[in-house]
């Protein structure tokens, strides 16, 4: 059977592939580990499904941490499917390492995450905030400014995100309930 290329003549990733690279995630070699890394951040797209599916059934610390690093680097395609399986799968662990996925993807994630806090769902909302204050000073500007949405929950979570990042979160909390209160 031939590689299917990509218009550009590469080579596309087949499914075989990419589940040889997660599982390469879990070898004892770190260089190993680091290549499949790189490579299946390169591949982007098509890894991210196979990717949550593997952080779901990963065995072990090291492994959701290597398949968390990989998500993170596949950067803004990775951000709304990592969400929405964070809402299907209630496991912990899956949520734990997803938001340490998420946290470490910077801005871009900002907004998608405060939008998602909307959810009836305390668990997950708490794992949000957690990958917003991983995220820190990016997601101070949106949150601040999510403190008067007309959304309860939104506000309430913007609120104690903030909170949560310490001093970091608080001054601008404080300056914009003085400001609304000023006017």
């Amino acid at each position: 059977m031939k590689e299917k290329k990509d218009p550009s003549g590469d080579m596309l990733p087949t499914d075989k592939n990419i589940r040889h690279l997660i599982s390469a995630l879990a070898d004892p070699s770190i260089d190993i580990r680091r290549k499949a890394v790189s490579t299946l951040g390169e591949i982007g797209t098509p890894a991210i499904e196979p990717l949550i599916g593997a952080l779901a059934s990963a065995q072990g610390a090291d492994h959701r941490w290597y398949i968390a690093i990989t998500l993170s680097k596949i950067k803004k395609p990775a951000i709304m499917p990592l969400v929405a399986a964070m809402a299907e799968n209630t496991d912990r662990e899956f949520r734990r390492y997803a938001a340490a996925a998420l946290g470490e993807m910077g801005d871009p994630a900002v907004e998608p995450l405060i939008v998602a806090m909307a959810t009836d769902d305390r668990e997950l909302r708490g794992f949000l905030s957690l990958a917003l204050c991983r995220i820190g000073k990016p997601a101070v500007d949106p949150l601040t400014r999510r403190l008067s949405d007309e959304n309860e929950i939104i506000r309430s979570c913007s609120a104690l995100t903030l909170w949560q990042m310490g001093e970091t979160g608080l001054y601008p909390m404080v300056e914009k309930i003085q400001e609304e209160m000023d006017t």
